[in-house]
């Protein structure tokens, strides 16, 4: 792929962990890959649109309905404001690890040195409840690599999909030959034979949506088994963490990830394996 961009090989390390990207866009950078999605990207993804059709991909925010990694469930109120019941408003409650969501760029850091992306100290990191008196006037800590600089700048562009579960099935003449709800990796050796066989290429700045096959399962879950989900440790499919996954992300100039599996990655990772979300 032609870019000016460095290649995952010629990333630097951060002590034990390769592929660091961090000063790629400067030192104060917000954003991270979101960069890609430059004005160019977004028009040239604009070309592609055939019917015009929208799809929904959100779960809804009390999805699965005991909330997993031991998060609180999302509550609403509906109240009338006036007398004459005519008018009604809501109060939400919601962590924001609900339903589907972006991974921002200070929800999960590297533990072992306390950083975030751009090597932010955690202790820069604003904690504790924020009162937003003027929007005009948050503080600095509280916007320091917040979700709403991806707002801001916005997340739109060319969305690829990997059915990996059409892949693995052979378009369901043959079961899935792993459990989603198990920890099973899939290499990046088998997203590429998917990409090639679906006739995806890939573009800078594209989108990757990856289905593994979580929602199918839980679909056909008994209730009790779904409620089960979260009353036992965390196991679930997702990508590999490797370096040929960290080289074929980084190397297809994605701009984001996303997937139907609750991590993304494979959860949880082998004993002494670094997490992708750290990287």
């Amino acid at each position: 792929m032609t870019s000016q961009l460095p290649s995952f090989d010629q990333l630097p390390k951060f002590e034990h962990l390769t592929g660091c990207a961090w000063g790629v866009w400067g030192k104060d950078d917000q954003l991270g890959t979101v960069n890609l999605l430059t004005e160019k990207v977004v028009a040239e993804a604009a070309k592609e649109i055939k019917t015009g059709k929208t799809v929904c991909l959100n779960w809804p925010i009390n999805f699965p309905a005991k909330p997993l990694f031991n998060r609180k469930t999302p509550s609403v109120r509906s109240f009338v404001i006036v007398p004459d019941k005519s008018q009604n408003d809501d109060e939400i409650f919601i962590n924001t690890q609900s339903g589907s969501q972006w991974d921002g760029l200070k929800h999960y850091g590297i533990p072992k040195h306390a950083i975030f992306y751009n090597n932010t100290p955690a202790d820069d990191i604003h904690k504790g409840e924020l009162l937003f008196h003027d929007p005009a006037s948050v503080d600095a800590h509280s916007r320091r690599l917040g979700i709403q600089n991806w707002a801001q700048h916005g997340i739109v562009g060319r969305g690829v999909f990997l059915d990996m579960v059409k892949y693995y099935t052979a378009g369901g003449s043959k079961p899935l030959p792993y459990d989603p709800w198990t920890t099973h990796a899939v290499p990046a050796s088998d997203l590429k034979a998917c990409a090639k066989q679906q006739g995806v290429t890939f573009k800078q700045g594209d989108i990757l949506i990856i289905r593994e096959g979580f929602m199918a399962r839980y679909l056909s879950a008994t209730s009790q088994e779904r409620n089960g989900l979260a009353d036992k440790p965390e196991a679930f499919a997702g990508i590999k963490q490797d370096e040929d996954m960290k080289r074929f992300l980084w190397d297809n100039h994605f701009a984001a990830i996303a997937s139907d599996q609750p991590a993304i990655e494979r959860w949880p990772a082998p004993e002494g394996t670094p997490y992708l979300h750290e990287v």
